[in-house]
């Protein structure tokens, strides 16, 4: 079990390294089609965040509300 744990992590590590890679060049020649981004960079992360904010503070609303609830059956 320990050494799974290990592989796992290690597979984790490494697939990180994925994750910051740098992006692909454009093509070469021609025009890509669009107006190009500046400031970079164009990712639109606003409701990606917003949904986790909310999804954070719901799990953490219910946790308090598990915490009330096992303390007052404690008393």
């Amino acid at each position: 079990m320990k050494s799974l744990k290990i592989l796992l992590t290690v597979l984790f590590l490494i697939s990180l390294q994925f994750a910051y890679a740098a992006p692909a060049p454009p093509p070469s020649g021609g025009t890509t089609g669009g107006p190009g981004c500046w400031p970079p960079p164009c990712v639109p992360i606003d409701g990606g965040i917003v949904f986790l904010m909310v999804a954070a503070g719901l799990y953490g609303a219910k946790k308090l509300y598990d915490l009330r609830k096992k303390t007052e059956t404690i008393s």
